[in-house]
């Protein structure tokens, strides 16, 4: 288990002695709010009118201490729309709640939650673009991945998916005409800053207003990439179709992504996974985690000091090293597909000897090449005046709009799931969460690197086990039904850790063995939906440095 113990959180409203949620004490505290109560396999939901969202929220966070919106479910039923907003804390995450708001078919109005948290913006956005719920008080209600001219709602069950789209420039306007004024005394320009993928790690547009030099605003533009895998995953089978789509989420770091969807589907059918196997996930997921932190301080290195050939060059080195390894345990470079529900697809390559040497060289090697990482870039003077000081997200407002993984915890969050909701093997391992409480570019940076060692430590641990584990106990799946129908209205959420953030799954079952609902919790979404606040009053590169220290993957934002 983590050496590194949680800070015990306070006592709230509606907390048993031994920490888990009274549920019976949430309800007597909202009162006549309730409507109902649902009970979801991850946690106990309280229907409420949709013009009581806020007040309901606000006595949650406020009472209850439910500071963290994890995510925000809208999906269609034959005679209602509804809006499942997952609660948790970042104290403790396996206090969980749900607060369900259904809607009529015929108008699907909602009151906005994002005067309680700002991360309901950007999820409510993403409701009515996809799904046709309005949050009526939202201020800004517009379309965030589909374009702002398409017609209709893609999730909805009546939208005609072969129906033609023209999508059309706003009032036919040529993306190439000259710089021009919006007025004598305007005194802000406007500034595109991509979508070209070597500005912005990825298809995104920027646009950028400057008073002067400085930045007033930020407004990402999301969705190039869109191909909607949530409504891949619902036309899919549980058990074999669903898992190759994860790698392709975060596609820098993907094995952890397998795992949220494992997690979800696994508790949903009430699937064991053996040990042996748990050990082989764990391996893979944090040699995986490796390769997205070496490639996020490559790509951060070239953003803000222009280093290609030193510092990126080195990055994907050592990041080479750990997919050769990677490789050789799953078959693939980069999309896995190793893991399966129930465990694995298969044991650890022949001559295990010759896997064990290679990846213990890896991890012999690797303090070595940390400390050039740091003579190199972390106590390089350009690099710190770019760093120090700059893209500040304070910790009450990254938990606002919903921040986990580095950029969490580089504002001084102690939150990470493979803690504080242990899953795997974790809990059985010895390592630690790192935190740094300077709140800019330069920390999140810091605790990239540094869990790079305690990622180092993990898979250490792990070779050795493996390697004396009894050949008889070598366990790779449980003993999985050929087809998966989880029963009829059965509903899960369930979350892990991985390279950006706490990814998560919510998973509905209609008793098919398809789900009728799926739907992805990026930590990347989140994390870029703070960009304005870390950039406003700062200049066009520090925008950049913010940009690239949060290690956006816009398969991920974009899913």
């Amino acid at each position: 288990m983590s050496l590194e113990e949680p800070t015990p959180p306070e006592t709230d409203v509606g907390v048993t002695e031994d920490g888990t949620v009274d549920y019976d004490a949430l309800e007597e505290l909202l009162g006549e709010h309730v409507l109902d109560r649902e009970t979801h396999i991850n946690a106990e939901a309280f229907v409420v009118r949709p013009d009581e969202v806020q007040d309901v929220l606000r006595t949650l966070k406020g009472e209850a201490g439910f500071d963290h919106l994890s995510c925000l479910t809208a999906q269609e039923y034959s005679d209602r729309f509804e809006s499942i907003y997952h609660l948790k804390k970042y104290d403790d995450p396996t206090q969980e709640v749900g607060v369900v708001v259904p809607t009529s078919t015929d108008r699907p109005v909602s009151q906005t939650a994002e005067p309680v948290y700002l991360t309901a913006n950007w999820h409510e956005r993403e409701a009515y673009d996809l799904v046709g719920i309005e949050y009526e008080g939202h201020p800004d209600l517009r379309r965030i991945l589909m374009p702002e001219t398409w017609q209709g709602h893609p999730m909805r069950a009546d939208y005609n998916q072969e129906k033609p789209q023209v999508v059309t420039l706003r009032e036919h306007a040529n993306p190439l005409q000259d710089d021009h004024r919006s007025g004598d005394d305007a005194d802000t320009m406007f500034l595109n800053i991509g979508p070209h993928h070597p500005a912005t790690h990825g298809v995104l547009h920027l646009k950028t207003v400057l008073d002067g030099e400085q930045v007033a605003d930020v407004d990402p533009d999301v969705g190039y990439l869109h191909r909607c895998e949530e409504q891949m995953a619902q036309q899919s089978t549980y058990r074999h179709q669903i898992m190759p789509y994860p790698d392709r989420w975060d596609y820098t770091a993907n094995m952890p992504n397998e795992w949220a969807y494992a997690r979800a589907a696994e508790d949903l059918a009430d699937l064991d996974v053996p040990d042996y196997a748990k050990v082989l996930r764990t391996l893979g997921s944090e040699l995986s985690r490796m390769t997205g932190h070496f490639l996020a301080l490559g790509t951060f290195a070239l953003d803000v000091y222009g280093d290609f050939t030193a510092i990126f060059m080195y990055a994907i080195r050592d990041r080479e090293i750990a997919q050769d390894i990677l490789e050789d345990l799953t078959g693939q470079r980069m999309m896995y597909n190793y893991f399966r529900l129930g465990g694995v697809a298969w044991d650890l390559p022949e001559p295990r000897e010759e896997f064990f040497e290679k990846t213990r060289d890896f991890l012999e090697d690797l303090p070595e090449r940390l400390e050039e990482y740091h003579n190199m870039v972390t106590s390089n003077e350009i690099f710190q005046m770019r760093c120090v000081n700059t893209g500040i997200l304070n910790p009450e407002v990254a938990k606002s709009y919903g921040a986990t993984g580095p950029v969490a915890r580089g504002s001084g969050i102690d939150y990470d799931l493979r803690r504080d909701d242990p899953y795997g093997y974790y809990d059985q391992l010895d390592w630690d969460v790192v935190t740094e409480d300077g709140c800019d570019n330069y920390s999140r940076v810091l605790v990239r690197m540094q869990e790079v060692e305690e990622s180092a430590k993990i898979v250490s641990q792990c070779i050795d086990l493996l390697e004396d584990w009894p050949e008889d106990d070598r366990e790779i799946q449980s003993n999985v039904p050929r087809t998966l129908k989880p029963e009829n209205d059965t509903e899960i959420y369930r979350a892990v850790e991985n390279a950006k953030g706490e990814l998560g799954v919510y998973i509905r079952a209609d008793g098919t063995d398809k789900p009728a609902r799926f739907k992805i919790r990026s930590p990347c979404f989140h994390n870029l939906s703070t960009l304005a606040e870390m950039s406003e009053g700062e200049y066009v590169p520090d925008l950049i440095a913010s940009l690239g220290s949060l290690d956006i993957v816009l398969g991920e934002v974009d899913r």
